[in-house]
């Protein structure tokens, strides 16, 4: 069961996972990212948002106007639920969808004033997560320790 397997983690002060696991980078990557993405979602759900709304409106933010499958593809959100996340935003006031004029099939979306004044409230949001969750770490640490994380995502999920 893993709730006994959590209760040794490494800052258990009893030390029950074995050495041979606390050392091995991929358990350790695994566990902080459970423990990232709960600090993420409880931060972004006391600011009434959600994981994929940042991620669309930063996309936005950065890239610009988009239509709903640019954005898939921006974000990583499968096309199937752009839709639900689009619908939300929309209905917030956070995005705004327009005819696409060299397709009328399809729909061009902009971040909307309101929507970008969420979006820099999601960033103070996750800023202060990120001070929580790299909290040990000195600021020149934090910033090697995200080189050193953007270097391994880049070699594992570069076109082959």
């Amino acid at each position: 069961m893993i709730t006994g397997e959590a209760a040794g983690e490494p800052g258990d002060g009893a030390r029950k996972t074995p050495d041979r696991l606390r050392r091995r980078a991929s358990r350790l990557l695994s566990r902080l990212t459970v423990r990232s993405d709960r600090l993420i979602t409880d931060g972004l759900a006391r600011a009434d948002a959600r994981k994929w709304h940042y991620a669309v409106l930063a996309s936005l933010q950065e890239y610009g106007p988009a239509s709903q499958a640019e954005l898939s593809v921006r974000s990583g959100i499968y096309r199937s639920d752009m839709v639900g996340v689009l619908n939300e935003l929309a209905g917030r006031d956070l995005v705004e969808r327009s005819p696409d004029p060299g397709d009328r099939r399809r729909n061009v979306i902009t971040i909307s004033p309101h929507g970008s004044r969420h979006l820099r409230r999601l960033d103070k949001v996750l800023d202060d997560v990120h001070d929580e969750l790299l909290a040990p770490l000195s600021p020149a640490e934090r910033e090697h320790f995200v080189e050193l994380l953007t270097r391994l995502l880049d070699h594992h999920t570069r076109p082959s």
